[in-house]
């Protein structure tokens, strides 16, 4: 049982990966970046029912809490560069280097 959550783990991880590198869409990207971090989560979880402990269930807390305001965040970046720009290109994002 513990091989079979492993293995939807890093498939959750390798997808959220993949999409953070090929997609140019933020709202895609910031989705691909929940998907990894919910990956590590589960993995943190499930690691840490099997070792009959519940540290990695409180670190899975701290992870959801940066998961929730990375996504605050960058859709506060999104709905401001929308009113800028009118698109949610990740191209279109350069202007926030000066």
């Amino acid at each position: 049982m513990l091989i079979e959550y492993m293995i939807v783990s890093a498939l959750l991880f390798a997808i959220g990966a993949t999409g953070a590198m090929i997609r140019r869409n933020f709202i895609v990207i910031l989705m691909s970046l929940e998907l990894m971090l919910n990956g590590a989560g589960m993995l943190l979880i499930t690691m840490s029912y099997y070792l009959g402990n519940v540290s990695g269930q409180i670190m899975f807390i701290f992870v959801a809490a940066v998961a929730a305001s990375e996504t605050a965040i960058g859709l506060a970046i999104v709905v401001m560069m929308y009113k800028r720009k009118g698109s949610i290109d990740i191209n279109d994002f350069s202007m926030l280097k000066k």
